[in-house]
């Protein structure tokens, strides 16, 4: 996908989705501000209410530059979640290694949020 479509005609739907987009990102940056700033974390409820959106609304926005997005948040999820599991036995033996991996983690995860907003706000598919 090409990140220079554009929604040049906003219709109904389109605009449902892009509200939903914006509802699903905004989860998700919640979520992910809270894994970078110790003590503000919110919990993974947010999060999972997020991927159901995501995951309902999918569907709906397949042949749109939309569903670029939904994608994104969906794997973006996926991968850190397979990532925070994988390095989990890292806070079993070592408190530092443990920290620095989730902290990188959660870095990642923020930024790929934000990288999609951006691309939400233009207008734009996001290709990844």
């Amino acid at each position: 996908m090409s990140n220079d479509i554009i929604d040049v005609e906003p219709n109904e739907q389109a605009e449902g989705l892009k509200a939903w987009g914006w509802v699903s990102y905004i989860l998700h940056l919640i979520v992910a501000v809270g894994a970078v700033m110790p003590g503000a974390q919110p919990g993974v409820a947010l999060l999972i209410i997020a991927l159901v959106i995501d995951l309902v609304k999918k569907n709906d926005a397949e042949g749109t530059w939309q569903a670029s997005h939904f994608s994104w948040r969906i794997s973006t999820v996926l991968w850190a979640g397979l990532l925070y599991v994988v390095t989990a036995p890292l806070w079993l033996f070592f408190f530092f290694p443990g920290w620095i991996a989730w902290g990188l983690i959660s870095i990642w995860f923020l930024y790929r949020i934000v990288r999609g907003m951006v691309a939400m706000n233009k207008g734009q598919a996001i290709d990844g």
